[in-house]
């Protein structure tokens, strides 16, 4: 019996071998089946966020060029300050129609095709705006802000998409920030270059000289970087960041619905709720951006240098907010509670705003105007950010779409009522109107149930994965045990 089992020479053991290749096979079987999806993070995230930022910067550096120099502007094309405001607020006039279509177009044609088309009509719109520098043509500059305005529905969604597609799960929120980060520089920037650019003179051609120059530098940056998205622009990488995006992949387009998804977003109602507080929040940042000049001119005659220059602090002050809430949410992952905190300082900030505006003294200013934007700013990335947690697995520019339509529509109400109670009473009681409001928002923020979905999504695939393991070496383990042959 015991010779049975030694092969001769030249002979191979049947039994033995196929013993050992049928466990073989099931044990790389299973590993194959155990095993999590390959993840990878590629060095050109950083550039694509960066190019993203660039032209975002660019885009969002338009909204504010005019109503940062309302009064210069209501001069030049002798038209009154309301109309001026619509230049700023077709921005979010513009959105709210097309964030819909955008969205869908997003999800179906992906992230290369959005950036191409949102740089391209930002490029075209400050072309049309160098051809209206002159008094009779405010319908063509119009115009050209308007095209600025529907570049801007292609972008504003962007960057928790961008976040979640291209970066590691401990770094989607830095990665957002940074993307945030660049259209709150553009305003910084419209804040403070415009009122250098385009000083407050009296002779209407010499007026005209200094709006066709920043007109047309803002053309050539424009047209840089659209060339740059066209050949730069990458999709996806080839290899997903994180398990939560490998299984994303996994979707077939075919069994996406984008009014599914919308249904589905209505009806969740922790997301519900953040829609509404972050539309009070940036529909507040929005009112004061816009009627800065307006409040600034009023306290303080002649300043419309240090008006720009105040809008640059409550967004510069915002960007270093917004880093440090990024940097914090990745290492902590406390959503919630860092978003009602934010949310509290930024009530406190614009109540601090309201009621020092009026004692003459500038740096007050300066200083109580950079405590709102470091929160009030800061609070952008973590309103997106919070939401990509509470829908995952929904596609974050749909998510992203609906808090930006609410930041529009709040935007439009608060800067068109705050500055017809300005008119009627004072500014104190345009901004203490906005304070309302941030109550308001601060306690609905307090309801919101934190469902991190995506979060809980990357510890499943961890833990499969860790398990996985274990089970693949226990297989392993047994399958070297030796048999015995009869």
């Amino acid at each position: 019996m015991g010779d049975e089992s030694k092969p001769v020479d030249g002979e191979v053991n049947d039994n033995k071998y196929f013993s050992k290749t049928a466990k073989t096979d099931a044990e790389v079987t299973f590993e194959h089946r155990s095993a999590p999806p390959e993840t990878r993070l590629y060095k050109k995230r950083w550039v694509i966020v960066l190019l993203f930022s660039s032209y975002s910067l660019c885009n969002s550096y338009q909204w504010i060029q005019y109503g940062i120099i309302n009064n210069i502007f209501m001069r030049f094309y002798g038209v009154d300050s309301f109309t001026i405001d619509w230049m700023s607020m077709i921005y979010m006039l513009t959105y709210i129609p097309l964030i819909f279509p955008v969205s869908w177009l997003l999800d179906k044609k992906g992230l290369r095709v959005i950036a191409l088309v949102a740089a391209a009509l930002n490029c075209t719109g400050t072309w049309i705006k160098v051809a209206s520098a002159r008094p009779d043509l405010f319908p063509v500059t119009f115009l050209g802000q308007f095209t600025c305005s529907v570049a801007q529905v292609f972008i504003l969604g962007m960057p928790s998409r961008i976040a979640s597609v291209w970066f590691g799960s401990e770094e989607v929120s830095t990665a957002c920030s940074i993307g945030v980060f660049g259209n709150q520089l553009g305003i910084a920037i419209g804040f403070l270059v415009p009122p250098i650019l385009v000083p407050n003179v009296d002779d209407l051609d010499e007026l005209a000289a200094h709006i066709r120059v920043m007109f047309y530098i803002t053309t050539g940056v424009a047209t840089f970087l659209f060339v740059l998205v066209v050949i730069v622009f990458q999709e996806r990488p080839e290899i997903p960041p994180t398990h939560a995006q490998a299984a994303a992949r996994q979707i077939s387009p075919e069994n996406y619905s984008y009014p599914a998804s919308i249904l589905r977003l209505l009806r969740n109602k922790a997301f519900i709720l953040l829609v509404i507080t972050y539309g009070l929040n940036v529909g507040c940042f929005y009112a004061v951006s816009t009627l800065l000049n307006r409040m600034i001119i009023e306290h303080y005659p002649g300043e419309e240098v240090n008006a720009g220059r105040i809008g640059l602090t409550i967004v510069i002050a915002g960007m270093v907010g917004s880093l440090i809430c990024g940097i914090w949410l990745d290492r902590s992952k406390t959503y919630k509670q860092t978003t009602l905190a934010v949310y509290v300082m930024s009530l406190v900030g614009l109540v601090l705003y309201a009621f020092t505006l009026d004692l003459g003294h500038l740096w007050v200013v300066f200083i109580t105007a950079g405590t709102l934007g470091f929160f009030m700013t800061g609070y952008l990335p973590l309103g997106f950010e919070f939401a990509v947690e509470l829908t995952y697995p929904e596609s974050e520019g749909t998510s992203s779409g609906l808090l930006n339509c609410s930041a529009q529509v709040f935007g439009i109400i608060f800067t068109i009522c705050q500055g017809k109670i300005m008119d009627s009473f004072n500014t104190l009681a345009g901004n203490l109107f906005l304070c309302a409001f941030l109550l308001i928002g601060t306690i609905i923020t307090a309801c919101i149930k934190s469902d991190l979905r995506r979060q809980l999504a990357n510890q499943q695939a961890l833990a499969a994965a860790a398990l996985g393991r274990s089970d693949v070496q226990d297989h392993s383990g047994t399958s070297l045990l030796p048999s015995t042959h009869m």
